[in-house]
């Protein structure tokens, strides 16, 4: 099927369960990119900074551009002007080097933490132990130009469906916690982002509010 066909299809499968697609456009060219926007998709999401700035400059205005895959505090500034969410925040390093650049640009970046929920070593994400430390943390406190909407997760890349409910559960289950013990009056954080292609129906079923979707979409790597 075309990638609007593809893309159709499944906003009817998601929108209807108030979840926000992000089409994940990583290597994908702009031509791929222009068919899944006029097909009606705003929301793209990218891993490399310099692909997402490049893509930036040649594509709509009015795409959203949200940042998925591991940022370096060095390179926060090149997206700092136009990012609209940061879904990998893992260090309260990054997050004041977020700050830093938005202030420079008098913007207030939307931000999740990226928790480490797979049994992975290759994964990023700050530990559940650790997400509570930075948010207690006067410094992170001092952050003025920086929101935290929410928490985003990636599961172990297996077959085992039960461990992957689990970690999306645990995920679940600790942003609901973050909810009451710091947002609690806080309408914005409300983001829960979990799920790709292999397991975005499980990720849905546990509550994730956002699903980052590639090649269901765009067709697998290389084709």
């Amino acid at each position: 099927m075309s990638i609007a066909a593809n893309l159709t299809e499944l906003k009817n499968e998601v929108e209807r369960l108030h979840v926000k697609l992000i089409a994940v456009s990583k290597t994908k060219s702009e031509e791929e990119i222009m068919e899944a926007y006029n097909a009606g998709q705003r929301v793209f999401g990218e891993n490399q900074v310099q692909e997402l700035a490049d893509k930036y400059e040649h594509l709509p205005k009015d795409i959203e551009w949200h940042l998925i895959g591991h940022l370096q505090t060095n390179k926060v500034k090149y997206i700092a002007p136009f990012i609209h969410l940061i879904h990998s925040v893992d260090s309260l390093k990054l997050l004041k080097e977020i700050d830093k650049q938005a202030s420079k640009n008098n913007r207030v970046i939307d931000c999740l933490l990226q928790i480490y929920i797979a049994d992975e070593e290759t994964k990023f994400g700050l530990g559940f132990d650790e997400a509570i430390e930075l948010l207690r943390s006067d410094e992170f406190a001092e952050l003025k130009h920086i929101r935290i909407t929410g928490v985003m997760g990636i599961a172990t890349n297996t077959d085992n469906e039960k461990q992957i409910k689990d970690e999306f559960y645990e995920l679940r289950t600790f942003f609901t916690g973050l909810k009451h013990s710091f947002f609690r009056n806080q309408d914005h954080f409300k983001e829960v982002s979990m799920g790709m292609s292999s397991d975005y129906k499980e990720a849905i079923k546990q509550g994730s509010t956002m699903i980052r979707v590639g090649s269901t979409i765009f067709g697998k790597r290389g084709s």
